[in-house]
């Protein structure tokens, strides 16, 4: 038997290091070549690193929090055959520290353990660890199913239907959960940029009555054939429209340069929630698509984030961002930018509610757009005509239908 080292591999882009997100198994563990042994995030994604063969967990390098240079030691495996370690096997210091920025471990533990120290902790995401706290449920009880014994949301799933998850009780405990991965860099995209942006906000109401009739009638008619429409495919294309009229306001202001970079191609991102935090997938070239073409791209973009598989690709170049909540949009809301973007249309929840038309009370479906902007560069003015622009359009919908 032989030892093999696993070195954190160059993932490109000029990439140097890389945050250690989560492992996905532990010291003990048999492997499979091209199995996942942990998650790593860039400044741009989270990419999965698979083991090259098979074999025996010996050593885990760093705890999750740590920042790892490309080509140390990532992980070693004891293996059949002489391996690819020349010198002896021997404890040594970890590979990286935790960040600076992350707080203490969840569960009262030693400091980062050395080359070769057992992982006690469960196995699961995020997402599973706070909805078992929720639903009172203790994870080491749990025997997941996933690889390397990674408990998933099925496992819950079985222990909530079987009747098994204990009954909360009064507690004073506390969980510490450490600020790393996509949470980390959220967090810092957040900050930066209500720190460097003058954000300011615009609040419209829109009509949408004629647009969900209009919607009705599409998908009626043509949802066989060309998919389904949500709202979001026609809220891209008002946006488009608008834009001819607006172009500064799809652009990116380089504040370090004092520069402004305006964009003839309209990349959208639309805000997505994923299991673990917001990711911001971009709809490339919206203004080249048709209804059903972005329709197609929206729910399938949105689709691959949500399972945490979007390509770094996908997450990065919007000139101008929709987000919207769905059905628990709320009435209004302030988003903030996506930097180095200018601005940001949110989409709150559609209601029926009684609105005076021709002298009549009738019953209107009705939605706000909660919109922000970086006032270093955009004014009012250029803002609420914009968003009126978009406004017409939706109220008048066969606009969106001709080019």
């Amino acid at each position: 038997m032989g030892t093999h080292v696993i070195k954190m591999p160059d993932i490109g882009e000029g990439i140097a290091q890389v945050e250690l997100v989560e492992w996905f198994v532990a010291v003990g563990d048999e492997v499979s070549e091209d199995q996942v042994l942990a998650d790593v995030m860039t400044d741009k994604a989270t990419v999965q690193i698979p083991s090259p063969v098979g074999g025996k967990v010996l050593a885990l390098a760093a705890e999750p929090g740590a920042t790892m240079a490309v080509g140390s030691e990532l992980i070693r495996l004891e293996v059949e055959g002489s391996g690819n370690l020349r010198e002896p096997l021997a404890p040594k210091a970890p590979a990286a520290e935790p960040a600076a920025s992350a707080p203490a471990p969840a569960e009262p533990a030693p400091a980062p353990a050395p080359v070769g120290a057992a992982r006690q902790r469960p196995l699961a995401s995020p997402a599973v660890r706070q909805r078992a706290l929720e639903a009172g449920i203790d994870l080491a009880q749990v025997k997941g199913r996933g690889p390397a014994g990674r408990i998933e949301h099925a496992d819950l799933d079985a222990c909530l239907g079987g009747g098994h998850a204990p009954r909360p009780a009064a507690s004073d405990a506390v969980e510490r959960v450490p600020v790393i991965g996509l949470r980390r860099k959220i967090a810092e995209r957040m900050q930066a940029a209500t720190q460097r942006a003058a954000h300011f906000s615009y609040v419209e109401e829109v009509d949408v009555t004629a647009l969900e009739a209009l919607r009705a009638q599409l998908n009626q008619r043509y949802a066989e054939q060309r998919g389904h429409l949500t709202v979001l495919p026609l809220l891209a294309r008002a946006l488009v429209l608008a834009l001819r009229e607006f172009p500064q306001l799809n652009a990116h202001y380089l504040d370090d340069a004092q520069l402004i970079e305006r964009h003839q191609a309209v990349h959208l991102g639309i805000a997505t929630q994923g299991a673990n935090g917001l990711l911001v997938p971009v709809l490339r070239h919206a203004e080249a698509g048709s209804l059903w073409h972005n329709a197609g791209e929206i729910a399938r973009l949105a689709a691959a984030a949500r399972a945490g598989q979007a390509p770094r690709e996908a997450l990065s170049g919007s000139t101008i961002t929709l987000t919207s909540l769905g059905a628990l949009g709320g009435i209004a809301s302030t988003p903030v930018l996506n930097l180095p973007e200018v601005a940001i249309v949110g989409v709150n929840r559609m209601r029926e509610l009684p609105r005076v038309v021709a002298g009549q009370v009738v019953v209107r479906q009705v939605m706000n757009l909660s919109s922000s902007f970086d006032h270093r560069v955009v004014d009012g003015m250029d803002a609420a005509r914009f968003i009126q622009a978009v406004r017409q359009c939706l109220e008048a919908p066969a606009c969106l239908l001709v080019d």
